[in-house]
């Protein structure tokens, strides 16, 4: 699995567990839906690392908490 998958399954998870859906995570996280759809989506593969801290506030969860899975911990280095 590549970070993008890893990334957007993340988004995925969280908004079913918290059962929420992608537009009020949008809001909840003060961006457009359509930039969290173009993330779930693959018209965006490289979302910034402040657009995922804005979604981990909209989830109400530290940046740590985001990453901290045994799918990111296995993630391969991508450029070899």
């Amino acid at each position: 699995m590549n970070t993008y998958t890893t990334v957007k399954n993340r988004i995925l998870y969280l908004c079913n567990e918290k059962r929420m859906t992608i537009n009020n995570l949008a809001t909840l996280s003060a961006i457009p839906p359509s930039s969290l759809k173009n993330i779930l989506y693959g018209k965006s593969l490289n979302p910034g690392i402040v657009t995922i801290k804005m979604i981990c506030d909209g989830f109400g969860i530290p940046l740590a908490e985001f990453f901290d899975t045994p799918e990111f911990n296995a993630l391969e280095q991508e450029i070899k």
